[in-house]
């Protein structure tokens, strides 16, 4: 009985530590972030990243449909601005769906064409010009735009959609659900000379998963 309870005790012992390892592989390979579908298509940049500026306008902006500029400042944990991050967006267009032309290659397969980058300046700026997006067609997710980041020192990740305030849907949404990756994605349109002006800050790392300064 002795040497059953000792056998069975190596054996959870050895489960334990191989459970151990799997986790520690899984985190390796994931990075910061974790798992992000779609996330390398920051690579798919028409321009090299060293090229980059961080200003961007979407091929929709001169469309019918409300313009909206999006902008603001990305932050490390110290409080300071940061330069040189990569900033990824796509967003579906009027008719909520994420339109394509017929020659999109990789990602642009499913992201369509309305997708932009940029990287931020000295004083840690970026901004993108382009239309607001609509809702998917019968179904209650809110307008939003996707957004990934890609650190100078590390794997790119997502981070919050932009979501807006006024948005009956987000106003419908418990948002105490939402994990506010990078800070909070909710933005507040503030109509101007027929352009809707949206403001949000980046917090590189905050609530995302393996970051570490």
């Amino acid at each position: 009985m002795k040497q059953i309870l000792v056998m069975f005790s190596f054996c959870l012992g050895v489960l334990y530590g191989c459970s151990q390892g799997v986790s520690q592989k899984k985190e390796q390979m994931t990075g910061v972030g974790g798992p992000c579908e779609g996330c390398e298509a920051i690579y798919e940049s028409p321009t090299p990243f060293e090229q980059l500026n961080h200003i961007d306008t979407l091929p929709d902006f001169n469309d019918a449909g409300p313009k909206l500029e999006v902008s603001g400042v990305v932050y490390g944990p110290d409080g300071k601005p940061v330069p040189d991050v990569v900033l990824y967006v796509y967003h579906t267009n009027q008719e909520g769906i994420y339109p394509r032309r017929g020659d999109e290659k990789g990602w642009g397969r499913r992201h369509g064409y309305l997708r932009g980058w940029v990287k931020t300046n000295a004083a840690g700026e970026y901004r993108f010009h382009t239309l607001r997006p609509a809702a998917y067609p019968n179904r209650n997710d809110p307008q939003h735009i996707h957004i990934t980041v890609k650190e100078p020192d590390k794997n790119e990740y997502y981070i919050d959609d932009f979501m807006f305030a006024d948005d009956p849907l987000v106003q419908r949404m418990d948002l105490n659900r939402l994990r506010n990756r990078g800070g909070n994605g909710i933005v507040k349109p503030v109509e101007k000379n027929g352009i809707l002006y949206v403001t949000r800050d980046i917090y590189l790392g905050k609530n995302v998963p393996g970051w570490k300064g």
